[in-house]
């Protein structure tokens, strides 16, 4: 049986259209914080402005639990199918 966050991972790349960079960011930090927990490493730097994004999103997201952020993610994903 597949989980409603296991499902959001599947339908978000069948969206009908990409969402912004903003809520690209939400998804991906989410998606992270759901499979892999709180985030660890150091933050990219120099000219790696989208990983310094990705990393910062992510840690925004600290302390949230698994099951919370999954619940999350799920939730943003339906949404973004509802808009078309």
């Amino acid at each position: 049986m597949t989980t409603p966050f296991e499902q959001a991972q599947q339908d978000v790349q069948t969206l009908s259209k990409k969402p912004g960079n903003d809520t690209l960011l939400k998804l991906y930090a989410l998606y992270k914080q759901g499979s892999v927990g709180d985030v660890t490493g150091d933050r990219p730097g120099g000219f790696d402005f989208v990983g310094g994004a990705k990393y910062d999103a992510w840690a925004a997201l600290k302390g949230m639990n698994a099951e919370e952020a999954q619940a999350e993610y799920a939730a943003l994903v339906e949404t973004l199918k509802a808009r078309g």
